[in-house]
């Protein structure tokens, strides 16, 4: 196959969407803490896998897909709540590294109590039904639940915009962003409205985790195999910046997948590469917060 085949190149560029889309639904929220409330937290990846943990469970005992897509977000979501009561929000304030400490110690945590409760083996979890099948594009068959994945990224980026540019609730998030200390004397509670900013990013972990359990398989240790790809995002998008989580998703999933197709062994070396050029000419990355630049 080359790139003068049209096939197999919509193919790809549909594999590069998709796995962009995972890549926002984790990123964003990832990029949210990181850009807007200054705290690293390296936990965010076993949120991810927590969620591919609870949806599995929740489908394995009730049998439905769609229950477990409801439900994982909301327990992630809650779980989120619960870290930030006990630990992150007493971190926020602290040097980087403790939280830098912290949270990587939250990784080892998570994948002993999934390996405690689920095991170490890896469970697989089936598309639903009428998404389990395949539609042919160009003469290639493309699995269904693939172009889902890809429709799920693309409306929660919808949705977040919307309520961040176009709704009362965003617009007190943005003035909290670009001045703190202001938004909190006109009687914007700036605590309160980050920390529901944080727990909707946890929700997007789980979401994300549980969308991919039927692409990726769930395993102890997944958490890992995304993180850094989230983080690259979030470096090259720019922290805090929703158009630069979409934007550096693309990117990096188009390097990711193209990459794997040609040059197997420098795939990831391409990854790394990406990051380095683009913050030798935009350091703050490609859409910067404002005032991050």
């Amino acid at each position: 196959m080359a790139l003068t085949d049209p096939a197999f190149v919509a193919i790809q560029v549909l594999n590069a969407f998709q796995l962009a889309s995972l890549l926002f639904l984790l990123s964003v929220g990832l990029s949210v803490v990181f850009g807007l409330m200054n705290f690293i937290n390296l936990a965010h990846g076993t949120l991810y896998m927590v969620g591919a943990y609870v949806g599995y469970a929740v489908a394995q005992a009730s049998g439905s897909f769609w229950l477990a897509l409801v439900l994982a977000p909301v327990a992630v979501a809650l779980l989120g709540a619960i870290l930030h009561w006990l630990l992150l929000a007493r971190l926020q304030a602290a040097n980087p590294m403790k939280q830098v400490l912290a949270t990587f110690g939250l990784i080892f945590m998570g994948l002993d109590a999934v390996r405690w409760v689920w095991g170490s083996q890896s469970h697989g979890l089936e598309a639903p039904a009428g998404l389990d099948g395949s539609v042919t594009l160009l003469g290639q068959t493309y699995p269904v639940y693939r172009l889902f994945v890809i429709a799920v990224g693309a409306a929660v980026a919808v949705g977040l915009y919307l309520v961040l540019e176009r709704t009362r609730l965003g617009a007190r998030v943005r003035a909290g962003v670009d001045d703190r200390d202001m938004a909190a004397a006109l009687g914007i509670d700036i605590g309160r409205l980050f920390f529901g900013v944080f727990c909707l990013g946890c929700g997007l972990a789980g979401l994300a985790g549980v969308v991919a359990a039927p692409v990726l398989s769930v395993y102890p240790g997944m958490n890992m195999s995304v993180l850094v790809l989230a983080l690259i995002v979030v470096v090259v998008g720019g922290p805090g910046s929703l158009s630069g989580a979409v934007i550096g998703s693309l990117l990096i999933a188009l390097v990711q997948t193209f990459g794997q197709v040609f040059a197997p062994a420098l795939a990831s070396v391409a990854i790394y590469a990406a990051m380095a050029i683009v913050l030798l000419v935009r350091p703050g990355g490609l859409i910067p917060l404002k005032g991050r630049s």
